[in-house]
């Protein structure tokens, strides 16, 4: 059951996914935004969402921000962190897009010293929003870095992969020093946008690809906070567009997981559970059968 969002990725930018990388550090990539964006302009939307990486990104032009209900509007230069763990839709409006994003796990990270944690980090929170509008000497100098990473990772230097994670720390340093890019309120299209949004959040917490990882968002106030909106506004919306309640669509989605798992995988019943996020087996259990009618065991034959 491996995950096939960085092989998706790389097949959305029309790229090779680099050989041995991932294996032994950790995932890490830079990306020139220019080159990129030409073969993107037919959907003109840049490819930041994708759930197994968390993106740095210098962007030059006019741009937008979408997060559940707010806006966020770039006019010229912008410094945006992306955790996989905050849905957006990144919009560009206009066809003049320049700078670099460099795209990464957490994994790559963890083998620094200080061993970054980075969903600890204040810049990749969940309730914020991480862009920063940087004036001319902010973008001279973050260019300057962006330069480095990418002459960097194209040398022979034995240890450029330590070299490369400083640069993506000096670079986290330097966002959690600016002031970020207030977001407004835009009601006529906020309620199409949160149920998009919510409905993207509940697919990225799937597949479940062992074992020892646990679901983490279960309940409708887990999404409504990591939306940053009200629970009662998220099961509006979704009524309102999907004619579903929040606690509906949620139940639903664990139990298409639960139904993958039991028939395709050998893991046993408590194994299952905890990692849909059941703490108890008896929990799991009466849990499938309301939404199923059969008993886990019983789906299993």
């Amino acid at each position: 059951m491996k995950s096939t969002s960085i092989e998706e990725f790389y097949k959305e930018i029309n790229a090779n996914l680099p050989v041995g990388i991932s294996k032994e550090i950790g995932h890490f990539n830079v990306f020139d935004i220019a080159g990129l964006f030409e073969n993107m302009q037919k959907t003109r939307t840049m490819p930041y969402n994708r759930r197994a990486y968390y993106k740095i990104s210098f962007i030059n032009g006019k741009n937008k921000a979408e997060y559940a209900d707010k806006v966020i509007n770039i006019e010229k230069s912008a410094l945006l962190f992306a955790t996989p763990k905050v849905p957006y839709h990144w919009q560009p409006q206009d066809f003049e897009q320049s700078g670099h994003f460099c795209v990464f796990t957490d994994e790559f990270l963890l083998k620094t010293k200080s061993g970054v944690v980075l969903d600890d980090l204040p810049i990749f929170k969940a309730n914020g929003y991480p862009i920063f509008e940087l004036n001319d000497e902010e973008k001279l100098e973050i260019e300057a870095i962006f330069k480095k990473i990418h002459k960097e990772i194209n040398s022979d230097y034995a240890y450029k992969y330590d070299l490369l994670r400083n640069y993506v720390l000096e670079l986290i340093h330097y966002g959690q020093k600016l002031q970020p890019v207030s977001a407004s309120d835009v009601p006529h299209t906020a309620s199409a946008r949160v149920s998009s949004l919510f409905l993207e959040l509940l697919e990225r917490q799937f597949p479940i690809e062992s074992p020892q990882q646990q679901l983490q968002l279960r309940s409708a106030k887990d999404y409504a906070d990591r939306l940053s909106v009200h629970i009662n506004h998220l099961n509006s919306v979704l009524k309102e567009n999907t004619g579903k309640t929040t606690t509906y669509l949620i139940s639903n989605r664990i139990t298409q997981e639960a139904k993958f798992l039991l028939k395709e995988t050998d893991w046993n019943i408590s194994e299952i559970a905890y990692s849909l996020g059941f703490e108890e087996v008896a929990h799991f259990s009466n849990f499938f059968k309301r939404q199923t009618s059969f008993s886990p065991n019983n789906f299993r034959l």
